[in-house]
């Protein structure tokens, strides 16, 4: 008789390996952005995948990295919080960059813990196979994984395998959430996300780490059309600039995108109305941050 099995996964890792992609592939759905840009994701994300022998609840992290402002503090600090809470850690790596100085900075902050370690070996599409036995003795020098499992988060090659070796790690027991739970996120969120993933994918390097974006306003009309309200927060007038595009065309891009994913998640039509604001440094503002719903009272950053 196979035992049920319920508990708390922690996708920790440096930025831009893969993380958010690993999720939506696991979840058979999308719940976290993505994009080729590092620190795309701010906030943990969770997501709670439930079948009939085990329900785990993931948990996506913010990138570990040396942080370079008060945003960058709050979203190392966050990601860094959930290795103490979980019941396994994944510790997704770039099997293409191989080992790097953020790979062990998390190591270092792993040695004091005795949460079991799965060692997930990302985008081996692009990798050779003969090469993974040598990177993984380089990694297993580092810390002593329970297990390691080569996969890719794009193809889905080797997701079978991968929930085997954490279902293996987890505590028996009941269900923590309903059965048709998927995430502890507000719809508000989820659709602020949508948007702002859409402005990763069409401006420059520098633009996405001082973007943010608020839903002010969201409710339906009578009709059931779901009328959306989003602020864009931005630092300079350049960079307001750069969203809204030669004649507004910028802007009007990210919003027909945004309001067809929204649309899907929600099920519903969209009214979407999108407008920028400059509100300088508010990545280093904890008012500002706590007003964008990026950081707590309680986390002490100002």
């Amino acid at each position: 008789m196979t035992v049920h099995r319920f508990g708390f996964v922690s996708l920790i890792g440096r930025p831009n390996v893969g993380k958010s992609t690993l999720l939506n592939r696991l979840l058979g759905t999308k719940l976290a952005i993505t994009s080729d840009k590092a620190q795309t994701t701010r906030l943990p994300i969770q997501g709670v995948l439930t079948t009939p022998t085990y329900q785990m609840a993931f948990v996506d992290t913010p990138g570990i990295h040396k942080p370079h402002s008060t945003l960058g503090r709050a979203m190392r600090d966050r990601a860094l919080d959930t290795i103490h809470d979980v019941d396994v850690l994944a510790f997704v790596v770039d099997a293409v960059a191989g080992p790097g100085a953020g790979d062990r900075y998390i190591v270092q902050s792993l040695a004091t813990v005795s949460t079991p370690v799965v060692l997930v070996l990302n985008k081996v599409e692009r990798f050779h196979p003969d090469k993974v036995l040598p990177l993984l003795a380089q990694y297993q020098s580092w810390h002593p994984f329970v297990s390691y499992v080569p996969c890719s988060a794009r193809t889905g090659i080797h997701m079978d395998i991968l929930l085997q070796q954490l279902y293996a790690q987890l505590p028996e027991g009941p269900r923590g959430y309903p059965e048709d739970h998927l995430t502890d996120h507000s719809e508000r969120f989820l659709c602020a996300e949508m948007i702002r993933e859409q402005l990763l994918h069409r401006t420059r390097e520098e633009l996405p780490h001082s973007v943010a974006v608020v839903i002010e306003r969201m409710h339906p009309d009578a009709r059931g059309v779901v009328h959306i309200d989003a602020l864009i927060v931005v630092e300079r007038a350049s960079h307001k600039g750069m969203v809204i595009g030669r004649k507004g065309a910028l802007l009007k891009e990210v919003g027909q995108a945004a309001r067809q994913e929204i649309a899907t998640l929600l099920g519903s039509r969209i009214f979407l109305q999108l407008w920028v604001k400059i509100q300088p440094d508010w990545q280093n503002n904890a008012r500002h941050l706590r007003n964008l719903g990026l950081q707590d009272d309680a986390d002490g950053t100002s």
